[in-house]
C-alpha cells in the first residue's frame, strides 16, 4: 500500500470516528479499503452505506462487487438483482468491472444480463 493510500485512509477513518454515518466518507473508505487489498473493511463499508441508503442501486451494485471479491457469489448474485430491481442498468461497465470477474462464468449472471436488457 502506498503512503498515499495510508495517509488517506487514516484520514478518513479518524472523520469516521467523529461522525459515523458520514456516507461520503465510508463510500470513499469503501473503494480505497477495497483498492488497498483490503476487502473484508470494504465490505463492512458497503453493507454500511446499503443501511444508510437502501434504495439506492449503485450502493447495492458496490456491495455486490465486494461479496464477489469474497467468492461470495449468491449473496453477490442476491444484491445485484436487488441493484438491478432498484435501476441499475449498466450492463457495459457489470462485463468490464474487474470486481465482477469471478461471476461472469455463472449462468445467473448471464441471466441477469438479459433481464436488464429486456427492460430497456
Amino acid at each position: 500500500m502506498s503512503d498515499k493510500n495510508k495517509f488517506e485512509i487514516s484520514f478518513y477513518e479518524s472523520i469516521l470516528k467523529k461522525e459515523p454515518k458520514f456516507e461520503e466518507v465510508i463510500e470513499l473508505l469503501g473503494g480505497l479499503y477495497t483498492n488497498a487489498g483490503r476487502i473484508e473493511d470494504g465490505l463492512k463499508m458497503d453493507r454500511k452505506l446499503v443501511r444508510l441508503r437502501p434504495n439506492n442501486p449503485v450502493v447495492h451494485y458496490n456491495l455486490a462487487c465486494s461479496l464477489a471479491l469474497k467468492r461470495r457469489f449468491k449473496e453477490s448474485l442476491d444484491t445485484l438483482n436487488q441493484a438491478v430491481a432498484l435501476g441499475y442498468r449498466d450492463i457495459q461497465w457489470m462485463m468490464e468491472d474487474p470486481d465482477l470477474e469471478n461471476l461472469r462464468n455463472h449462468p445467473a449472471f448471464h441471466r441477469l444480463l438479459k433481464k436488464i436488457k429486456a427492460s430497456l
